[in-house]
């Protein structure tokens, strides 16, 4: 499934968010384990300072009274404080540690230490007077708890942060896909004054440039196309005038002729003249509906359905003449934007094929379906496999099954292509054994 670029700059804007708020939560957690550590080296300070204050003015018996009473304390937050203090033989005076860790007090060092099996405390060592040594350790105070605030603040900040990314994402690519369709309507739809809009406005932004340099290039190319039209409608005018003073002269020569052969070659040059305008007249209306492929300007809802059905009753009498099963079955009221006449010369042309190219007694079927969809089959002599991928192109005659030159100018397909592609629908020759099977549908988006 095609997702639109808008949607894809949603959801990079929220996961790049998301991520963010990820780094942010890592720093977070970090800085939060730095803190308690400080603060902890902190206390631990702090404790031992007062302790060494209380031996400096009181004496030994009253830092291992001081000693007690803490140790009877059980603090709020349940970080416990541990305390040892011994004398220069490792004899303990007051506290609950058992043992020395590895500390020297002479440096008064500081360090990690293991109280019980599980317990870890931040300790530090200094020598009192006297040769004692007094030892003072914290656990740290449970992070449990004031991560799961953090954390609380987080999912609620950051779902309210990543939500208004997300929300800002789609308002912008909602504004820019508004004037991204706008300016997709103008060049679809072949509106003049939108696009004459779109080449002079301001330039605000890399959208209004692309517009603007899209609109240019399409001026440009309308202006090549007109006059490319124009030299060819004056070109095919300057031919079809002598050719019909020419087809006039044959008429008044033949009628005035009482040679029968010379007659007979007169009528022959008249067709090759009628021909020979028809080979003109063609060619314009293939070069104009490839110029105006896409465009929508100008095309009216045709009822397909009724078009269709008219052109199949019309030729009933010829088949009947002919000899030929035709038949038809033709779904009601399926319309579509476009030209009538050309719609029905495309009908016309394949129908055309199909009684010129079949075998005597052969059977003609068409079939319209919702789509639209049509299909028009014949069982006559088909068209060869080596010239199936070349019939739509202009001037090729391909050879029949049955072999020999085809008559005409070869632009009775490419024309009903051009017409097809013109309305934004696609000719194609299926394969078929015996006959011909032409289909009509929409082109592939």
């Amino acid at each position: 499934m095609r997702r639109s670029i808008f949607t894809h700059i949603t959801v990079l804007s929220a996961a790049l968010s998301a991520a963010l708020l990820l780094g942010l939560w890592w720093v977070t957690d970090r800085t939060i384990d730095e803190t308690i550590a400080a603060s902890l080296a902190e206390g631990v300070d702090v404790d031992l300072a007062g302790l060494v204050d209380i031996h400096a003015s009181g004496g030994a018996d009253e830092l291992a009274r001081r000693i007690d009473d803490r140790l009877a304390v059980m603090p709020k937050d349940g970080a416990r404080a541990h305390y040892l203090l011994i004398d220069g033989e490792g004899v303990r005076i007051a506290g609950d540690l058992a043992a020395w860790p590895d500390l020297d007090p002479a440096i008064s060092e500081r360090g990690p230490i293991r109280i019980g099996q599980q317990t870890r405390a931040e300790a530090r060592a200094t020598m009192l007077a006297g040769n004692l040594r007094l030892l003072v350790a914290h656990e740290p105070v449970g992070r449990g708890a004031l991560l799961s605030r953090v954390g609380l603040v987080f999912v609620l900040g950051g779902a309210v942060f990543v939500a208004c990314i997300a929300l800002f994402a789609q308002v912008a690519g909602a504004r820019v896909r508004h004037r991204v369709a706008s300016v997709g309507a103008a060049f679809r739809n072949g509106d003049d004054q939108a696009l004459a809009a779109l080449a002079t406005a301001e330039r605000k932004d890399e959208i209004d440039e692309i517009a603007r340099q899209a609109a240019l290039a399409l001026e440009r190319d309308r202006q090549l196309m007109t006059a490319y039209r124009e030299t060819s409608e004056q070109v095919a005018h300057e031919i079809r005038t002598p050719l019909s003073h020419l087809d006039a002269r044959l008429v008044k020569a033949l009628a005035a002729s009482n040679n029968r052969q010379a007659g007979d070659h007169l009528v022959a040059a008249r067709g090759d003249i009628r021909r020979l305008v028809g080979t003109l007249e063609a060619l314009l209306d293939i070069a104009a509906s490839k110029a105006h492929r896409g465009q929508r300007k100008g095309l009216r809802p045709v009822d397909l359905s009724a078009l269709t059905r008219g052109i199949c009753e019309l030729y009933q009498d010829t088949a009947e003449d002919a000899g030929y099963a035709f038949s038809w079955d033709i779904a009601p009221d399926i319309t579509l934007p476009g030209d009538e006449a050309q719609l029905g010369r495309v009908v016309t042309n394949l129908l055309d094929n199909a009684f010129k190219y079949n075998r005597p007694g052969g059977t003609i079927r068409v079939v319209l379906e919702p789509g639209p969809r049509l299909s028009i089959a014949d069982n006559g002599p088909g068209i060869a496999p080596a010239d199936r991928t070349r019939v739509f192109e202009r001037f090729y005659r391909g050879n029949a099954v049955t072999g020999g030159d085809q008559p005409g100018a070869g632009l009775g397909l490419a024309l009903a292509q051009a017409i097809a592609q013109r309305h934004g629908l696609v000719l194609k020759l299926l394969p078929s054994e015996p006959g011909a099977h032409f289909i009509l549908l929409p082109e592939e988006g």
